[in-house]
Parts: structure tokens; C-alpha cells; sequence
């Protein structure tokens, strides 16, 4: 009872140190007590069945937004919400499942510290792979300047191995292991020699974000459309002529619900190209393209100065139920989009001119995928924006989940992100993932903002996950390794 006690122990202790609670102090030690209960519990299966539940109550903790998205918008109704939720819980906390299986393994030996830390973060690198990846450990840090420093060389990664290092060596101390097994602890203070962050400074460009906050939930008719495309004309006008000292260079739409048709709808077309014009600036904005087979695509368009689209950028990470349904939820869930069927990936990354620079640009959910974010930057990007719609997240904590993790990659990649949602949280988050101002949520408003082009590149940006596969080269042989030995043991019996 105490092993799994202190298993479930580690489940709110991981989702106090995220949004909304950011008690990011407790993130060196939130996994200790699961790799107590694991290092304490002898059967296998047993190990496994603590570090899946324990999962369970973790994402049902921190991803319980989840639930209302697809009762209010996917059509199943409050019943059907909390059993497509409880499936997601459980098939997510398989991770930590696997992670309590092997760790259990690990702590046995005098270099448990590195490997169990390698391990976590092997594992916390598939979550993308296997269909949804959202908060990493190392998230918990975004404003911990120290292992911050961290950040442009191994990602994210490095930041959580950092803190499940600490996590392993106290759960060591507390079972009364040799204090030379916790020397691996000395690694940390070298963290000093890297460099600092960036320091501080006002942006030399300008920017204007717009945030217009359209209802999630209006039937859009042509004549509702043309009315709000009025209305967030008017909003972006009324922003730009304000700046009068030093007008926008690039003026920003978000994601919205509003099925935006740039390159089918002539007469939103006029409007776009006219706006551009007016303000003799780029405009940037989330719409709905086409590919030739008709299939809808979550897009992006940078108009010119002179109007015009210069590219077109298609998303390419879809959200499940939110812009597809996976094959065995087709006959139950309706996809949250309006659109008709499911909308078609994207297959490569843009990056764009914009007056003798470049920017690119991700939407959306796509922030949590770090090794695709940092390719826009290693194309040539020296300011990458975020445009999304996080409406769907109602007055949930997600919405400050996502922009902790937009604040990661810009920490990752020394890049500005400039974000413009649609009903919050707009904000300007300078190269070393500060954030530099925010519009209040739940509000229409535009958000006059600088930003900086910024051309080094960092190690990360150049070699993208490569501490994560390292991680998982150790973890790997170190359970080979420790298998090896168990075998011995079992033979010389």
C-alpha cells in the first residue's frame, strides 16, 4: 500500500508545476516518489500497474480540458466526453507505465542517477509519436535561468533529464544508498560555465497582433462572415493607424473559427489585398485553402505590401478530433472543424521573405512538437510566429499551458514568437522565451508589439533531437547491461 501510495504521490506533484498552479519548484522533485515505489517494489507487472495509474491521474489533472472540448464540440455529449476522455487517459499513461517498469530496473545500480533520467526523457520524446504530446517536464523551467542556459544546445530535453536527475538522487538518498551513488549530481553545477540568456532589450521592429475574439460556437452564414470580416478589418485598422510614430511592418491575424476562404473568396481576397495596401505592411493570417483534390487544409498566407499572397504555409501536425478523426472514432466523434471531411497535412516547412528577412510561421499545436518548430528557424527564419485559436480551450488552464510551451521553443531556437490568438493569450515572447507583453484574455484588441530578427542559429537548431536519442542509446544499454548482469546472477545460481 505504501509503493502505491507513493506512486499516485507523484501524479498532483507533476501537475502542480504547470499551469495553473506553476509551482515549478517542485519539478526537481516530482518524480520521487514514483522512482521510490518503483526502486521498493520487486514484480515487474506491479511496477508497471503504479506507473500507469499513477499516469492516469496525471493527465486527467492536467489535460482535463480535454473532456468539454469534445462534449461541447465534438458531438458526443457530456457521457460520451468523459469516456473518450478516460480512453485518452489511459492509453497516455502507458508511458509512465513503462517508465515506473524499466526504472524499477535501474535504480539497482550505482549509475541509476544518469540512467533514469535518460530513460524519462527517452519516453517523454514519444509522446509525439504515438498520437498527442503536450507538456514536457522540462517545460516546468521556462523561467529558471539556469537550466534554462540549457535549452539552445539539447532542447527541452536536456532540461528535463536535468530535473529527473535531481528526482532519481533523492529517491536514492531517501532508500539510504552509498552517498557516491548521488555524484552524478555534481554535473549540475557546470551548468554555470554555459552562456547566459540573452539579456533584455526592446525589439527594433514593429508588429501589430490582432485578437479578435470571435464566438467558437456562431453558424456562420455569408452575411454573419461578411460582418465579422467588417469587424476585424475595422480592429486591425483602428491598431495600425494608431501606431502613427512608427507604423506596423507586419500585421498579424490569428486562427479563427471563421471559415476565411483567401484564395476561393474573391471578395475577402479585395478586402485582405486593400488592407495590405492601406497600411503598407505584410499581413499575415490564418485561413482555409484547398489542395487539388479538394481536401481543406489549415493554412496560413502572407500578403504583400502591395497585396497579393507572397506563400502559403499548410499545417502539417493535425490535431486529433480537432481537424481529423482518428479511423476508430469516425462513427461517434464529429470533428470539431466546420469544414466538411477531414482536413488534409501539410507536407513541408515555408519559410517566407519579408523586406530582406525571413520568418515562418506554425499554428497552433504545433508549438509541442520541438524538433518541427526548430526547422523553421534551421530553414532560415529569424522570427517565427504562432497564430492560433485556443477558444476551444474554454476558461481552462490550457491556454496557459500552450504558451509555456511556446515559450520553450523560442528559448530553444534564441528566435522572438510573436502569437496571435484568437480570444487570448496574445502575447510577444522575446529569444529567450520572456514574455514582452500580453493582451487580457476574452477581449478584442490588437497589441502594438516589437521584435527583434535574430540570424545565429543555436546547436539545437542545427541538430534538433539529438539529445533525446542519445538519451534513449543509454537508457537502452543500461537495461541491457543490467539485464546482462540479473542473467549471470541467475546462471552462477
Amino acid at each position: 500500500m505504501l509503493n502505491w501510495l507513493l506512486a499516485l504521490a507523484s501524479a498532483p506533484l507533476l501537475a502542480l508545476i504547470f499551469p495553473r498552479f506553476n509551482l515549478a519548484w517542485l519539478s526537481p522533485v516530482a518524480l520521487t516518489p514514483l522512482l521510490w515505489a518503483a526502486a521498493r517494489e520487486p514484480r515487474p507487472w506491479r511496477r508497471f500497474a503504479m506507473g500507469w495509474t499513477a499516469g492516469i491521474v496525471y493527465w486527467f489533472l492536467v489535460c482535463y480540458w480535454i473532456q468539454f472540448v469534445l462534449a461541447g464540440y465534438g458531438g458526443v455529449g457530456e457521457t460520451g466526453g468523459w469516456a473518450l476522455f478516460l480512453l485518452f487517459c489511459l492509453a497516455k499513461a502507458i508511458h509512465m507505465g513503462v517508465f515506473a517498469f524499466a526504472a524499477g530496473i535501474l535504480m539497482r545500480r550505482w549509475w541509476a542517477v544518469p540512467a533514469v533520467a535518460a530513460l524519462w526523457t527517452a519516453i517523454e520524446a514519444t509522446h509525439g509519436f504515438f498520437g498527442f504530446a503536450w507538456l514536457a517536464l522540462g517545460n516546468a523551467a521556462i523561467s529558471m535561468s539556469l537550466p534554462l542556459r540549457l535549452a539552445p544546445y539539447t532542447g527541452v530535453w536536456g532540461i528535463s533529464f536535468a530535473l529527473a536527475m535531481m528526482a532519481a538522487a533523492l529517491a536514492l538518498a531517501l532508500l539510504g544508498r552509498p552517498r557516491i551513488q548521488l555524484l552524478w549530481l555534481v554535473l549540475l553545477p557546470f551548468l554555470t560555465f554555459l552562456p547566459p540568456l540573452p539579456e533584455a532589450r526592446r525589439g527594433q521592429e514593429t508588429a501589430l497582433l490582432t485578437q479578435p475574439d470571435v464566438s467558437e460556437s456562431a453558424d456562420w452564414t455569408p452575411e454573419s462572415l461578411d460582418r465579422s470580416e467588417q469587424e476585424q478589418l475595422s480592429l486591425t485598422l483602428r491598431g495600425a493607424m494608431t501606431a502613427t510614430a512608427r507604423p506596423p511592418s507586419i500585421i498579424v491575424w490569428p486562427e479563427v473559427p471563421e471559415p476565411f476562404y483567401y484564395f476561393d473568396d474573391p471578395h475577402f481576397r479585395t478586402y485582405i489585398d486593400n488592407l495590405a495596401r492601406t497600411t503598407r505592411a505584410y499581413v499575415l493570417l490564418g485561413i482555409v485553402a484547398h489542395t487539388p483534390q479538394g481536401q481543406p487544409l489549415n493554412s496560413a498566407v502572407l500578403i504583400s505590401p502591395a497585396g497579393g499572397a507572397v506563400s502559403r504555409y499548410d499545417k502539417v501536425n493535425l490535431v486529433p478530433f480537432g481537424e481529423f478523426v482518428p479511423w476508430p472514432f469516425r462513427a461517434v466523434v464529429a470533428k470539431i472543424s466546420t469544414e466538411a471531411g477531414d482536413f488534409a497535412a501539410g507536407r513541408r516547412v515555408v519559410v517566407s521573405p519579408v523586406d530582406g528577412h525571413k520568418i515562418g510561421v506554425f499554428i497552433c499545436y504545433e508549438s509541442v512538437f520541438p524538433n518541427f518548430v526548430r526547422q523553421f528557424a534551421a530553414g532560415g527564419a529569424q522570427v517565427l510566429f504562432n497564430i492560433s485559436n485556443d477558444g476551444w480551450f474554454g476558461k481552462s488552464a490550457a491556454r496557459y499551458q500552450h504558451l509555456l510551451i511556446v515559450r520553450m521553443r523560442a528559448a530553444e531556437n534564441r528566435r522572438w514568437i510573436l502569437r496571435s490568438t484568437n480570444d487570448g493569450i496574445t502575447a510577444a515572447i522575446d529569444s529567450a522565451g520572456r514574455l514582452r507583453g500580453e493582451l487580457p484574455l476574452y477581449t478584442e484588441a490588437t497589441s502594438y508589439t516589437g521584435f527583434s530578427y535574430e540570424t545565429a542559429q543555436t546547436f539545437y537548431t542545427r541538430h534538433g533531437d539529438w539529445f533525446a536519442w542519445l538519451c534513449g542509446a543509454i537508457a537502452a544499454a543500461c537495461l541491457v547491461a543490467q539485464s546482462g548482469t540479473f542473467a549471470a546472477r541467475q546462471t552462477r545460481g
